[in-house]
């Protein structure tokens, strides 16, 4: 048995209807496994996505071995998220990985995991996504740490903390000043 880090082919969302909002696949050049030779055209990944929609449609289920690939999928309210991997990967592992890419999305999405939000927010999605799967290896389940290293800082937040305004700027001017007045005396 090949163990590799390299666990997750796709991860996709579809829409109630089945079609494509968000796809992602993976083909790392790095994998011990060598390339992926499927899902190389867009021709390819629609008919797998088509015939994976339809079996996953209906709700009830979150694992499936599709097309000798193992699925792992959460239902949201019009969108269905998927992982795509190799049918030996431990499913269980995928399926936390899901989780906590799910979770970090309603919070970062602010309990609205739609289609409309996702497509609205898209950036955030990917940025999530980017920090929980790296070229197909998981690298974080934590969906707190995933959301607060994702999240916009607020417009009327000031930097690290600080309140700049006049009167800092010139007391630092100041200090400054003080400061260059004290090295010239002292040569």
């Amino acid at each position: 048995m090949n163990l590799s880090l390299y666990t997750i082919q796709a991860f996709l969302i579809l829409d109630s209807e089945g079609n494509r909002v968000l796809a992602k696949y993976y083909n790392p050049k790095g994998n011990p496994q060598g390339e992926v030779k499927e899902f190389l055209t867009l021709k390819d990944q629609k008919a797998f996505e088509k015939g994976l929609w339809q079996k996953t449609k209906k709700a009830g289920g979150d694992v499936i071995l599709y097309d000798g690939h193992l699925a792992v999928y959460k239902h949201s309210l019009d969108v269905i998220l998927y992982f795509i991997a190799g049918p030996t990967e431990n499913e269980l592992m995928i399926n936390v990985a899901l989780g906590s890419l799910t979770d970090s999305l309603t919070m970062l999405l602010r309990n609205s995991l739609e289609k409309r939000g996702i497509l609205e927010n898209l950036d955030l999605v990917l940025l999530c996504l980017d920090e929980t799967i790296d070229d197909g290896v998981i690298v974080d389940t934590d969906s707190a740490a995933v959301a607060s290293r994702v999240t916009r800082p607020r417009a009327d937040s000031d930097i690290v903390g600080l309140n700049i305004n006049e009167q800092t700027l010139m007391s630092a001017y100041l200090t400054v000043r003080d400061k260059v007045q004290q090295r010239i005396q002292q040569l």
